[in-house]
């Protein structure tokens, strides 16, 4: 079983915010929500201090804390690594927001729309766009209220492609949206648990570091950090 995991070089992200429209496209999420958003560091030392974008997302956590504090099991560890929802169990409870240190689930208490006027067509399509049972218990086949959701890393894409013969991280159509829309080539994706793949040795580079490591929830997401600050 694959250990499925990402490696993100800061030196290569530009802060286009490309792999957030991405994210959102693919994953029809509602107006206000955002998945995977760039937050601006402060980096260097006065007066040689710079401002970096930082790409933050679901972290993969193999131990993660939403997990430990949801009453109904509703979030759990895949055995691919990937940290999932169960909507049917989902109460909306929100322990587990309030339990994530990288601020990555989002709660909505009602269904909205962009325009007051009602839904686009964008909006329409994503109400169905899948019915498959087991697709729909990482990702609903239209957002629901009550319920938390956040970053499964494409697993629809995941599943689809390796349905296909395909290779997640190799080929797009099986790859997470936000590696394959980014410009600058900043996202690496694939089998941790595979040394021969990319995001293997990406992960081994010397400095490769995983966000909040003191917290001890193991994430399954690297940063390679910024070489040099002008």
């Amino acid at each position: 079983m694959a250990r499925w995991g990402m490696v993100i070089d800061l030196n290569r992200c530009i802060g286009c915010e490309a792999c957030t429209i991405a994210c959102k496209a693919q994953n029809f999420t509602p107006e206000g929500v955002s998945w995977l958003r760039i937050v601006k560091t402060e980096v260097g030392q006065f007066p040689n201090v710079t401002k970096l974008p930082f790409p933050l997302q679901c972290q993969q956590c193999s131990k993660a804390p939403c997990v430990e504090v949801c009453p109904t099991r509703a979030t759990y560890v895949r055995d691919d690594g990937i940290v999932a929802v169960d909507y049917d169990k989902c109460i909306g409870c929100r322990y587990c927001i309030v339990a994530c240190p990288y601020g990555a689930r989002t709660f909505d208490d009602k269904v909205t729309t962009y325009f007051p006027a009602g839904k686009t067509e964008f909006e329409s399509f994503a109400a169905g766009f899948t019915d498959d049972p087991d697709q729909t218990k990482v990702l609903p086949a239209r957002h629901q209220s009550g319920v938390v959701e956040k970053c499964v890393f494409c697993v629809q894409k995941i599943e689809s492609g390796l349905a296909a013969g395909l290779t997640p991280g190799v080929d797009a159509a099986a790859t997470p949206a936000c590696v394959v829309t980014c410009i600058g080539g900043s996202r690496v994706f694939g089998d941790l648990d595979d040394p021969n793949s990319a995001v293997s040795r990406k992960a081994a580079s010397p400095g490769a570091y995983r966000f909040h490591e003191e917290y001890g929830t193991e994430p399954n997401i690297y940063y390679l950090p910024v070489r040099t600050v002008a």
